[in-house]
């Protein structure tokens, strides 16, 4: 059983066989009362949290808190990867318009193609001019420059400004771990997407 266990925890990204022990170690030194408050707070996130009909974001109804609050921004949309970009840059406190999450990045190598992301959905809110500006926030990896052009020649021919964070950044890293401070000048001295992607 304890074996059961270790090999679960260990799926967890970040987390080794004895980083895995470890935990489950732990959690046999605890109360049984607080391994079932642990378990049931796990199984209640995994059956009640859903997403955001428009944006993609975690979210505990239809619409998440970013697109319901009215005070922010509703002509900015940030394009980002994944759940945890929109958290990195919610945490700068510099950006007060809505996300959009797209779930990933086009790796024609991984077999990640445009119908895998929600790219559509993305085209759809600016079809229906509820954007003006679209903020680039991927991955400054070949990945992600092939995504910010691939939505770029979608939107083209759209009444919508893109522009991309500043490469604050350095090429080949990830957003989840560059720093606060870097985070927040690149949303601040964002760019023209065409300085680095030509759009043809």
């Amino acid at each position: 059983m304890i074996e059961d266990a270790v090999q679960e925890f260990s799926r967890l990204p970040g987390i080794g066989r004895k980083t895995a022990l470890r935990m489950v170690l732990h959690l046999l030194k605890l109360e049984e009362s607080e391994v079932e408050s642990f378990t049931g707070a796990l199984s209640r996130m995994r059956s009640e949290i859903r997403f955001c009909r428009d944006c993609h974001n975690v979210s505990d109804g239809e619409v998440c808190s970013i697109c319901a609050n009215p005070a922010r921004n509703r002509n900015q949309v940030c394009i980002v990867e994944h759940i945890r970009d929109v958290m990195a840059i919610e945490n700068t406190q510099e950006y007060n318009g809505l996300y959009h999450v797209l779930g990933g990045i086009l790796s024609p190598l991984d077999g990640i193609g445009p119908e895998q992301l929600f790219i559509s959905s993305l085209y759809e809110r600016v079809l229906r001019k509820e954007v003006a500006e679209l903020i680039m926030a991927l991955s400054p990896t070949m990945e992600g420059d092939t995504t910010v052009y691939y939505i770029a020649r979608q939107v083209k021919d759209l009444p919508v400004k893109i522009t991309s964070i500043a490469r604050g950044i350095a090429f080949g890293g990830d957003l989840e771990y560059a720093d606060e401070m870097t985070l927040a000048r690149s949303i601040a001295k964002r760019l023209p997407v065409e300085n680095y992607v030509k759009v043809v």
